[in-house]
């Protein structure tokens, strides 16, 4: 019941080797630092990339290569329907992302996927990946370990640490998310928070009804959405809280830990 298997989709994430489809659903979190640093990130251009400070200028990302982003012309669509265009010197890169202005990277453990837009006020922190036709918008604060899909949202002002969004997941916006994965097709609604960390000492653990409580081993645990579960506005869960496929956690509740079924309406 409460596997990889019974959680997510696998078939068309990218990283799916960091899933074992039948260990416990929190597996992949244990096994994120050590997939994420032995990933081969690409060498970009640091002088137009930067490190560490603000971007002066747009920069675009094409196939490994950073270039300056002056004399690029950019149609702004939405990046997670594949409309992100930019043109330069009268062609269209097919597939490139743009890291804009005010954007900033630190550290050298950064990947950055196909038709990515990395909006100004950005702050992502190495390791990073952040998969293909992924927005990260205005204020969105990457803090180290966040593995992001295809087509996902890390949202305004969102704060997010060694998390893992598979494809189509959405934070977008005013969200905080730590030690925690987002199925598919997941929707965080405005202001949800994820508490990672129990006031008493200890590693947390999650009580099933039928299997009494089983140990994570964790002592930070956020939470995990099964695919296509959502949050509504300014919902809160508790450390080492399990939402099965399809469930809903309303607005302005607090989800206990624990595990909750497939398409449980938590109010």
């Amino acid at each position: 019941m409460l596997t990889v298997q019974s959680f997510f989709d696998l078939n068309d994430f990218p990283c799916s080797d960091l899933f074992e489809p039948t260990a416990y659903v929190w597996q992949p979190l244990c096994a994120l630092k050590n997939y994420m640093d032995g990933f081969t990130y690409p060498k970009y251009d640091r002088i137009l990339v930067g490190d560490g400070i603000p971007l002066t200028g747009h920069v675009i990302i094409h196939e490994g290569r950073a270039l300056a982003g002056t004399e690029a012309e950019i149609v702004y669509g939405d990046a997670t329907k594949g409309r992100l265009q930019i043109r330069f010197a009268g062609k269209v890169l097919e597939g490139a992302s743009l890291l804009m202005a005010g954007a900033t990277l630190l550290g050298n453990e950064i990947a950055i996927g196909r038709g990515v837009l990395v909006e100004s006020g950005a702050m992502i922190k190495s390791p990073a990946i952040i998969g293909d036709m992924t927005e990260v918008r205005q204020g969105a604060y990457l803090r180290g370990y966040c593995l992001a899909g295809k087509r996902c949202v890390l949202g305004h002002t969102t704060e997010i640490k060694h998390s893992i969004f598979m494809n189509d997941a959405k934070a977008g916006h005013f969200a905080y998310l730590g030690d925690s994965i987002l199925g598919n097709d997941t929707n965080l609604g405005a202001g949800t928070k994820f508490a990672n960390l129990r006031f008493l000492p200890g590693t947390i653990t999650i009580f099933q009804k039928e299997g009494g409580r089983i140990d994570t081993g964790l002592k930070k645990f956020g939470a995990i959405l099964g695919d296509t579960s959502q949050t509504g506005c300014n919902s809160v869960t508790s450390p080492g809280t399990l939402l099965g496929k399809g469930a809903i956690l309303m607005p302005n509740a607090t989800a206990k830990s624990g595990y909750h079924g497939e398409k449980t309406v938590l109010r």
